[in-house]
């Protein structure tokens, strides 16, 4: 029986919380996909929180990427706000207009040092509760060092940001400290890790199963012992220990693989991420190698979940990394893995799954770590996917961190102990 009239107006409309997301663009980046995963967790869990969460994205590339339909699809609204030396009046003109029009609660910008000076353009219309974000690894900023211009918008912005914001969070406390936000002058601010969460129920599947379904997808024997790198081909270029590597290594990972054939001919190697002109300069180089039965480049997926269910360990060799998402979602999987040990020890939950090897090793060395990891036994998925689902990366946990944080319920100690 449906309630009278009466009784629905009287209903206490649910407070509506209202969010302004900084971003470059919604390209297939690991806080990217974060934003995607709380956008949908927002819509499908709505009736069961306690506020109605609406995300706007400002963009400051000003250019469309793989996500945008999707973010609308999911009922946030994008403006596209591009933001460069020649376009910075414009872009405070409209960031001010923007600002003073929605009057959001909160403000979560993800681009670094750069968001104190977007701050500093929106004084006296800024929200109670501005958040910088940092996500990139220590030698992304580098790029601060070679240009005088970005040198001098480093130490603005961080200047700023330590006036201006109220929060500053890392993917990790790794991350806040390298950036170097843990000094005095930023002891005011709310300061720690905001983790990246994600959908645990995604990762939950039979490995026999799975592992089954994968090698007949590719054409290989059930007996294979899978290798599994995910992540950027083309992503951008660090000096490791005097020669340049791409952050994510995966040359180098193709070397490893290489090697585990040469030493077990049941290894195969999958690899997945973007990067098309690279993915093309592997696949000439495996069939340089006669390999091309044996390993895979798949480009992007979308099915990483199963991937990882159905894999027997994933090789995460990075120069340099925030956090190492990939290494979290790989535990959900109860996947283990072989990563650098410049990965953040704050990725690890089930410290037996996580193998560190130092990137100073040489390839031999590598091959022979990943062998010994590929033989372990894998443990019971269930109970590694229940872990991750009680810690800060699954999206519900990380879902509710950010409320707190939006509606400044959420203290110093619960940011610095996430």
């Amino acid at each position: 029986m449906e309630p009278p009239l009466s009784a629905v107006e009287g209903r206490n409309p649910k407070r509506e919380l209202r969010v302004l997301q900084v971003f470059s663009n919604l390209g297939v980046g690991g806080a990217e996909t974060w934003l995607m995963s709380l956008l949908r967790y927002f819509r499908e869990q709505n009736d069961s929180l306690p506020m109605d969460v609406k995300f706007d994205i400002l963009l400051t590339g000003g250019t469309k990427a793989v996500f945008d339909e999707e973010a609308i699809a999911l009922g946030a609204r994008l403006f596209y706000v591009p933001f460069t030396r020649r376009k910075a009046l414009a872009f405070a003109s409209e960031f001010r207009r923007i600002l003073a029009r929605e009057k959001y609660d909160a403000i979560h910008d993800h681009q670094d040092y750069i968001a104190g000076i977007h701050f500093s353009m929106g004084v006296g219309r800024l929200p109670a509760i501005r958040i910088a974000h940092v996500h990139t690894a220590l030698y992304h900023r580098t790029r601060y060092e070679n240009d005088r211009v970005l040198r001098v918008a480093k130490s603005s912005g961080k200047r700023l940001l330590a006036s201006l914001a109220t929060h500053i969070v890392g993917t990790s406390k790794q991350m806040v400290a390298e950036y170097g936000f843990d000094q005095q002058r930023f002891r005011g601010l709310e300061l720690g890790a905001a983790h990246c969460g994600f959908d645990t129920s995604k990762y939950q599947r039979d490995y026999t199963e799975t592992h089954a379904q994968l090698c007949q997808d590719l054409g290989w024997d059930t007996q294979a012992k899978i290798i599994l790198f995910v992540g950027r081909l083309d992503s951008e270029e660090d000096l490791h220990q005097g020669s340049t590597t791409e952050q994510k290594n995966p040359g180098f990972a193709l070397d490893v693989a290489r090697r585990c054939i040469a030493n077990d001919e049941k290894v195969r190697l999958v690899m997945v991420g973007s990067g098309e002109a690279k993915r093309r300069e592997f696949d000439l180089r495996v069939k340089t190698w006669g390999l091309g039965d044996k390993i895979r480049l798949l480009g992007v997926r979308h099915d990483v979940p199963r991937l990882m269910c159905g894999s027997d360990l994933l090789l995460f060799p990075s120069s340099a990394e925030g956090l190492g998402m990939v290494v979290v979602e790989a535990q959900a999987a109860g996947l283990r893995t072989l990563a650098s040990d410049t990965t953040p020890r704050e990725c690890v939950l089930i410290p037996g799954l996580v193998k560190f090897f130092s990137l100073s090793a040489n390839l031999s060395s590598w091959a022979d770590e990943a062998l010994l990891e590929l033989n372990r036994q894998r443990p019971p998925s269930k109970e590694c996917n229940t872990i991750v689902r009680n810690s800060p990366f699954a999206i519900e946990n990380s879902a509710e961190q950010l409320i707190n944080i939006y509606t400044g319920a959420g203290s110093h100690r619960s940011l610095a102990d996430a």
